[in-house]
């Protein structure tokens, strides 16, 4: 289910700003999704000419592509904390709540992001609304799955499994648990929301990030429209 929309130059730009925020000798957090794929490379590139930091991926795919950006990584309890995280959105609100697991890392995403003192999303226009509306993915337990679709039901959203597109079956995450898409409509309140997934038995996380961005990289077809929360 990852997200499309926007260019690639749109996305580099902000991917590519967003790598100018890091110093030397941070810990970085470094996210999943094309964007955010722009900051990890261009991060690789300031590495090559001498900047000296330590990444902290939150996917196999981020990681894959730090090393072969010669980033030097480390886990999140190798570290003593998180200086910034740069990392990608499915949907942003005007009030800075997102919505990510488009690439099924959210629960790693939300940790790495979470310890962040800085958390900075990077995103295309198409990824911008007034009022969030994507499906909410939920990483399950995969023997909960049936039970926390009956509690989805009731706190009134439309549950579906995300099936792999190459292969037969269901998605599997990085932490071998199942994904459930689940439609809620828009979402005016998604701290109540949010509140009431975590508390569910057998969510293991899902993909509102309430209270949690810091900043928001823009990319557009002529720069970049930084905004940031007061």
């Amino acid at each position: 289910m990852k997200t499309t929309g926007g260019s690639d130059d749109q996305k580099r730009r902000a991917g590519e700003r967003a790598a100018d925020l890091v110093e030397d000798g941070d810990v970085v957090g470094l996210g999943t999704g094309s964007t955010a794929a722009h900051a990890i490379r261009a991060i690789g590139r300031a590495v090559a000419e001498g900047l000296d930091v330590r990444g902290v991926p939150t996917s196999f795919d981020s990681r894959a592509l730090a090393r072969e950006a010669e980033i030097p990584l480390r886990s999140l309890d190798e570290v003593d904390g998180v200086d910034l995280a740069i990392d990608g959105a499915d949907q942003l609100d005007d009030d800075f709540q997102a919505i990510k697991g488009g690439g099924a890392a959210h629960a790693r995403e939300k940790v790495v992001d979470a310890a962040a003192d800085r958390f900075v999303v990077v995103a295309d226009p198409s990824k911008t609304v007034e009022t969030l509306s994507r499906a909410v993915p939920i990483e399950v337990l995969p023997e909960a799955r049936a039970a926390v679709e009956r509690d989805l039901v009731a706190l009134g959203g439309d549950p579906t499994l995300r099936r792999a597109e190459r292969k037969d079956g269901p998605v599997v995450t990085d932490n071998g648990n199942l994904v459930l898409d689940c439609e809620f409509g828009a979402i005016g309140e998604p701290r109540s929301l949010a509140t009431s997934l975590s508390e569910t038995p057998g969510v293991v996380e899902h993909g509102l990030f309430v209270d949690l961005v810091d900043a928001v990289y823009v990319g557009t077809d002529d720069g970049v429209d930084i905004r940031r929360r007061e």
